[in-house]
């Protein structure tokens, strides 16, 4: 089905076109739909499958149908877990609002705290953010959310992943009640707590679903090699250099000190690498996922929290470096590439300890993951070693100021009196 196939206004009819989008991906065609006539959805779709697209087309086509007086308050609120996806849904919909008048106004944490602030109080119709920080402006009274017609909620299993249920709640009850808004609610699994959710908060939800195997089947080329723990690093150095066509590469490991220690490596070996943890600041993590969507950057090491909400076209190959010990994050992670029709590919490696969890994935994505064994000639032993930190001299504790340091005082001897007594005077 065609977007153009669609009773969509020509505002929002710009937008798509101007984004290149022509077909319905299966969420799109039976999300929409549903939403254009005013219901409520929830759909369980992963990362890549066009669901963005399918909520700010519905949002947008909605607003426009329904123009309301100008007013400080926003209309709609979109809620994502991590500032790189509140900043990737504020980036696809100035595409595809281009031609709307409305003004969309991203809200998290790490980035100029009075700027979003003033933004607020000048008027917004979109708010697009992470719960923290706009409950903190909504307790300081900087917007109201009286006005709310329409809500999101996006990749609702990761917002109880990452301890937003509380937040997500007291937000929720501050909104007008469910049968006075639209609420749409995307989640890669549609878990007990999610449906529970939907349940309190939504108005005779609509269910779409779009099953994991469809999303990881067609165009990810899977492969699988069976690796010892030592052969990881060597495999995949020699892996990086036969693959010309990994022009933009997403690597992933399974704790924050393994993504550090690998990118230090690579780096060494000469492979232009950054890491996305949680310790680097908004700022920097920014500015890393520009140079690695421009293509300055070719590989980026990252762990799946981290990794919330980096949505890079033109992803070549996801480097499962760690199998994943939880089956939705290997959908996720391979996710990342094919995306937007694109074809990719999605290498994963095996070790002794890791390769316990590969039956559960396999389950999960009902089907076996191809196995390759790799050659001599597909590892580099000879590698250079990073260059080992110097610790930092501890420095001397300091006296506090005003007082000197005192000698230590002798004990002094004590004599006992001589036989006899007391000397005479």
């Amino acid at each position: 089905m065609k977007f153009t196939e669609l009773n969509l206004p020509a505002e929002v009819l710009q937008g798509i076109a101007q984004v290149g989008f022509t077909d319905l991906t299966p969420v799109q065609e039976e999300s929409i739909p549903l939403a254009l006539a005013g219901r409520d959805v929830t759909g369980q779709a992963q990362t890549g499958t066009g669901k963005t697209a399918a909520f700010l087309i519905s949002l947008f086509t909605r607003m426009l149908r329904n123009p309301q007086e100008t007013g400080s308050d926003p209309r709609a609120l979109i809620l994502a877990p991590t500032r790189e996806l509140v900043a990737q849904i504020c980036e696809d919909a100035k595409g595809l609002g281009a031609f709307c008048p409305f003004k969309v106004q991203p809200i998290f944490g790490g980035i100029d705290y009075q700027k979003q602030r003033d933004a607020l109080r000048g008027g917004v119709d979109v708010i697009v953010a992470t719960p923290g920080r706009l409950i903190d402006y909504a307790k300081q009274k900087v917007f109201s959310f009286a006005r709310i017609e329409f809500l999101v909620i996006d990749e609702a299993d990761r917002m109880f992943d990452m301890g937003f249920i509380r937040d997500l709640r007291f937000i929720l009850r501050r909104l007008p009640p469910f049968e006075k808004r639209q609420t749409m609610l995307f989640s890669a699994t549609l878990s007990h707590r999610v449906r529970e959710l939907a349940y309190e908060f939504m108005n005779l939800a609509e269910r779409v679903e779009v099953e994991p195997e469809q999303v990881t089947a067609e165009r990810v080329e899977q492969i699988l090699f069976h690796v010892s723990r030592r052969e990881k690093f060597p495999l995949l150095l020699g892996l990086l250099a036969k693959e010309s066509a990994a022009t933009r590469v997403l690597i992933f490991v399974n704790t924050k000190r393994e993504a550090e220690h690998l990118t230090e490596r690579l780096r060494a070996n000469e492979f232009r690498a950054a890491v996305i943890s949680g310790d680097i600041p908004q700022q920097k993590r920014m500015r890393i996922l520009a140079e690695f969507k421009s293509g300055q950057l070719r590989f980026l090491v990252a762990t799946d929290v981290a990794s919330r909400g980096i949505h890079v076209d033109d992803v070549t190959h996801v480097i499962n470096y760690d199998l994943p010990q939880d089956p939705e994050d290997y959908v996720h992670r391979i996710g990342r590439t094919a995306r937007a029709g694109a074809l990719g590919k999605a290498i994963s490696l095996a070790d002794e300890d890791l390769v316990l969890h590969l039956d559960d994935i396999e389950a999960y994505i009902s089907r076996r993951i191809p196995s390759a064994v790799p050659g001599e000639d597909d590892f580099i032993w000879d590698y250079k070693r990073p260059h080992p930190r110097k610790k930092a001299p501890v420095p001397e504790k300091a006296a506090p100021s005003g007082e000197r340091k005192r000698p230590a005082r002798r004990r002094r001897a004590q004599r006992k009196p001589s036989d006899g007594g007391a000397t005479s005077t």
